[in-house]
């Protein structure tokens, strides 16, 4: 392999292990949990290790292991064009800010629809006490 294609292909730079990690991650959470799978199959301690570093990581909770990787790579990449890099961070920028925006709106509506829940619970409540005061004080005890 010469140098000119090991500098054009990210993928083979690093040890194994940083590689196997990248692999990993483009591939998803799903590969991760087969991986584990896999270790504890052939290999206890390994399955445990790659366990340990999933909740270590965090890879275990977040959503999208790949994906977020994948952006910070592409967003912290420059152009070597002063121009369109200042374009390309106002853009993410502002995507960062509808994104924010677009999150408490669905917050604020999860928070009416617990309120919506909440009241109709209440109301429920109240109606089946009321009935039960109406029923208790027309029969005689």
């Amino acid at each position: 392999m010469t140098t000119a294609t090991m500098t054009t292909t990210p993928h083979h730079r690093g040890s194994w292990l940083s590689r196997s990690e990248r692999w990993l991650d483009e591939r998803g959470k799903g590969a991760w949990i087969a991986a584990m799978v896999l270790g504890f199959i052939f290999f206890w301690p390994v399955g445990l290790a790659l366990l340990a570093y999933m909740i270590w990581s965090k890879r275990m909770f977040s959503g999208k292991c790949a994906s977020r990787t994948r952006h910070a790579r592409h967003a912290l990449k420059t152009s070597g064009n002063s121009a369109f890099d200042a374009y390309k961070s106002d853009t993410l920028r502002r995507l960062e800010e509808e994104q924010d925006a677009f999150e408490a709106f669905l917050q604020r509506l999860r928070e009416a629809k617990d309120k919506a829940e909440f009241d109709q619970f209440m109301d429920d409540r109240a109606k089946k006490s009321s009935d039960a005061e109406i029923n208790g004080d027309a029969t005689p005890a």
